[in-house]
């Protein structure tokens, strides 16, 4: 057996999690396992397994052509800190309890260094139309290099200063930023605060006019973009009161930022109005309004049927004026004969001029 991958030594603090890696490669596939010797100097090695630690130790290994194994730890203490080891063998009596094997376990090792987490003060100030977010770490003893500060996994502003404390500022209102904000001190390890923009919800209605045809069912939505979540929502209507999954006609799904409002086998008389949506959290309450019109089943047909009607009337009123347009007069063809014909006109005067010179 042979190592083609080996743990690597890593520093963590205490809270964090850290993942070691192994893979190794033999003829027949080599078994791996985990051990672990602890900082104290009566401490000898022990072998860990998956769910070892309270279930902080998870093992995952895998032998398809060659082995691989990754050891991870959770929620990590001081405890934690000490050396790891990757062993790997593939001699038949490895794992035998009173044969020595024939080629001992191969070994890889790797450092944890686990160090207390420095305490970060966070605070957010509103000055002059302006959020000031700050951190504050308490009793550095890691060399800083610079700061970050994110949101929503984007970074909003860097640094390289080596200061302790980090702030960032941001126009505009409370209602208008919430969320969680990080605060990153670039270190090893890497050190972590976190800022939260907290506010009442800010509920508001998908969609503030609805339309359903009668028969079908109806559905309203509003959602809350702010930070916290909602942890209660409710639905009413005006005329009505509080609208309840136990009434049969009505099914409310919520999750944390969203709510929807399902209306079965919509009625023109008894559904049509305004539903109220309402969120609350920690820090109060919001609401929105929803406007559900509804339609008769026929109401898709009435442009079809007014481009009906409008064609009807126009082919109605065309053939009645052409029933009572007067037809144009025609000629009587007995009096075409009456008029004297040209060439016989001429016919007779020349016969005239002819008996006149005989004379």
């Amino acid at each position: 057996a042979g190592f083609i991958k080996s743990p690597l030594s890593q520093k963590r603090l205490t809270q964090d999690s850290v993942e070691l890696y192994c893979e190794a490669i033999g003829n027949p596939i080599p078994e791996i396992q985990w051990w672990f010797e602890g900082n104290d100097p009566n401490e000898t090695y022990a072998q860990l397994w998956d769910g070892a630690r309270q279930d902080r130790v998870k093992i995952n290994a895998t032998y398809n052509l060659h082995s691989t194994s990754t050891i991870s730890i959770t929620n990590l203490t001081g405890d934690d800190s000490g050396m790891y080891e990757c062993r790997a063998s593939n001699d038949p009596d490895r794992n035998h309890l009173s044969k020595s094997p024939k080629v001992k376990w191969i070994r890889s090792q790797a450092n944890v260094f686990v160090i207390e987490r420095p305490e970060i003060t966070a605070q957010v100030i509103e000055s002059s139309g302006k959020l000031i977010l700050s951190c504050n770490m308490s009793a550095p003893h890691l060399s800083i290099t610079g700061h970050k500060w994110i949101h929503k996994e984007k970074v909003l502003e860097e640094d390289e200063n080596a200061g302790a404390f980090t702030s960032y500022t941001i126009d505009g209102k409370r209602e208008e930023h919430s969320g969680v904000y990080e605060c990153v001190f670039e270190a090893n390890p890497q050190i972590r605060g976190q800022v939260n923009i907290s506010v009442a919800p800010q509920v508001t209605a998908y969609k503030k006019s609805e339309h359903g045809n009668e028969g079908d069912t109806g559905v309203l939505v509003c959602k809350n973009p702010s930070f916290p979540a909602v942890t209660t929502w409710s639905w009413s209507k005006s005329g009505h009161g509080a609208l309840e999954n136990a009434s049969g006609r009505y099914i409310i799904k919520s999750t944390g930022n969203k709510t929807e409002l399902r209306i079965l086998k919509l009625d023109i008389e008894q559904d049509t109005g305004d539903y109220f949506c309402n969120g609350t959290n920690a820090y109060g309450t919001g609401d929105a309004t929803v406007n559900l019109r509804v339609r008769s089943r026929l109401a898709a047909l009435w442009p079809f049927l007014g481009i009906v009607a409008e064609v009807l009337v126009l082919v109605t009123i065309i053939f009645i004026y052409e029933k009572r347009r007067k037809p144009d007069e025609v000629p009587d063809d007995d009096d075409g004969g009456s008029a004297p014909l040209k060439s016989n006109a001429t016919n007779h005067k020349d016969k005239n001029v002819r008996q006149r010179n005989a004379n």
